[in-house]
């Protein structure tokens, strides 16, 4: 019997080139968001100020994406840097950047076809493009700096004449490939939605502190129109008006390593979209954790240190991992999940808050009140649903503070008509309705043009005070005085405003 060789001999070297259909596997993991979300991440550490989202529109049909911003640009060096799969340049401290394929991987998860188009300052432009239609190498293309120069020169709502990059995708895999306008627009407005909603939670930070512009619009070539421009706005998943619990949020340190944990505790059943973010709220507890104020992780787990459960809904933790704590982590290419180390879980188990709180303290205060929540809700006594007149958001935050009643075919509605009188209301409750006197619409929405849904903080407060008045088989004497209470004042009030 031979003995075992220590010590694997090699004998010179042969290239190994990969297969260009290794191209199509990048990025299986992205969806249309995660992947223009790793293309915005370029655009940030480019120092861009604006960055617009474009679908082309040609023929009834979206053609093309393009993602555009006024960042400094790329050489022919860097362009060629960018392009190469796996390409690595130097990352600054600040640069959201990190494994040099996030280009390629974002766009080959959703086009057959790449095109970059850059100018750095002091240099012309340069273009280069990529297909997954090339199956004997990895050569990009070279497009002529006169087209680069062109499109670059075209109306993107700001000035890309000294620097800046586009981003064409063509040949999108995902988008209607029917030239239906319903299909179509649909299609556009789902995009737009899930994007915005998508781009607002991962950047809130950078978009609160007006360090980028994110934009979203449609451009149809055959009508020589760009429409639908629509502004990403900031979804902070901590944005709660009050907490959930007095003293929170607070911040645990780990002795070992000076992490920062910031332990947040939501009011209990928001009906916030801050809090709900893309549905059921069950799964939006746990980690939020950050890389340079760029959001990696949107809760969904506990990395090891809890279970994802109904009661700890309320329960949200901010962690950032710059510097030092990155080898903590180990996150996917596609930027959106982060998977903590055992060190993590050793560390913040032991973390404590000044006051001493532990971390499964807080998580046993967030639980007491989302238990406190559902109690103070459960007391409270049945209301009539509201109806028309009341926009879906309120009646969602009524529906969220107090039982209804069952009686959802009549629910009560605060609605306009003109009075012969000067009162300012009306209880009709045998068609369960509050009636407003038309003749002071003007007044209450200052200025503001009306609509079934209009002026909503008058007739949540206007709810509140009468709802009691429609519940019973008749009108007793108390009632009656209250509504004649009401009356007075109310329509002084209002004659107040008409003069």
């Amino acid at each position: 019997m031979s003995t075992w060789s220590e010590v694997v001999p090699t004998d010179g070297s042969v290239p190994l080139s990969p297969d260009p259909r290794a191209l199509e596997s990048l990025g299986r993991n992205h969806s249309l968001a995660t992947a223009l979300a790793d293309l915005v991440d370029n655009s940030v550490d480019a120092g861009a100020a604006n960055v617009l989202i474009r679908f082309i529109r040609r023929n009834g049909l979206i053609r093309s994406l393009c993602v555009v911003d006024d960042g400094c640009g790329m050489s022919t060096e860097a362009i060629d840097n960018a392009m190469t799969i796996g390409g690595r340049r130097k990352y600054s401290d600040t640069d959201l950047g990190h494994f040099g394929m996030g280009l390629q991987s974002a766009s080959f998860s959703q086009a057959r076809a790449l095109t970059v188009l850059s100018r750095a300052e002091g240099h012309e432009a340069v273009g280069r493009r990529l297909g997954l239609h090339r199956r004997s190498d990895f050569h990009a293309e070279v497009v002529p700096p006169t087209f680069a120069d062109h499109e670059l020169s075209r109306d993107w709502s700001f000035d890309l004449g000294a620097h800046g990059t586009i981003i064409r995708w063509d040949d999108v895999i995902g988008f209607p490939s029917a030239t239906d306008d319903e299909r179509v627009e649909r299609f556009i407005s789902e995009a737009v939605r899930s994007t915005s909603d998508h781009l607002g939670l991962v950047f809130h930070r950078l978009l609160a502190a007006n360090r980028i512009a994110v934009y979203l619009d449609v451009e149809d070539v055959d009508a020589e129109q760009i429409g639908g421009r629509f502004t990403v706005q900031p979804l902070d998943p901590f944005g709660y008006r009050r907490s959930g619990r007095a003293g929170y949020p607070k911040e645990l340190r780990a002795t070992e390593a000076r992490l920062g944990i910031t332990c947040h505790i939501w009011p209990g059943r928001s009906e916030m979209h801050e809090f709900r973010l893309s549905g059921d709220p069950v799964r939006h507890q746990g980690l939020y954790i950050y890389r340079r104020d760029r959001l990696i992780q949107a809760g969904g787990d506990w990395g090891g240190l809890a279970l994802v459960g109904r009661r700890s809904q309320l329960a949200r933790v901010a962690i950032d991992i710059d510097g030092d704590h990155a080898g903590w982590f180990r996150m996917n290419p596609e930027k959106s999940l982060v998977q903590p180390g055992p060190e993590f879980v050793h560390s913040v188990a032991s973390a404590r808050a000044e006051d001493g709180t532990t971390f499964d303290e807080y998580l046993e205060t967030a639980e007491q009140a989302f238990r406190a929540s559902r109690q103070r809700t459960r007391s409270r006594r049945p209301m009539f649903p509201p109806g028309r007149g009341f926009s879906p958001a309120l009646r969602r935050a009524i529906a969220s503070e107090v039982p209804l009643t069952d009686d959802q075919d009549r629910p009560i509605e605060i609605r306009w008509c003109r009075f012969e009188d000067d009162d300012f209301f009306e209880v009709d409750r045998a068609n369960r309705t509050l009636w407003l006197n038309e003749r002071y619409r003007a007044r209450v929405l200052g200025g503001r043009r009306g609509g079934l849904n209009d002026a909503p903080l008058l007739k949540a407060a206007l709810y509140l005070l009468v709802e009691e008045v429609f519940q019973g088989d008749h009108l007793g004497p108390r009632d009656k005085d209250n509504i004649s209470l009401w009356q007075e004042v109310l329509t002084a009030a209002a004659k107040s405003e008409r003069e």
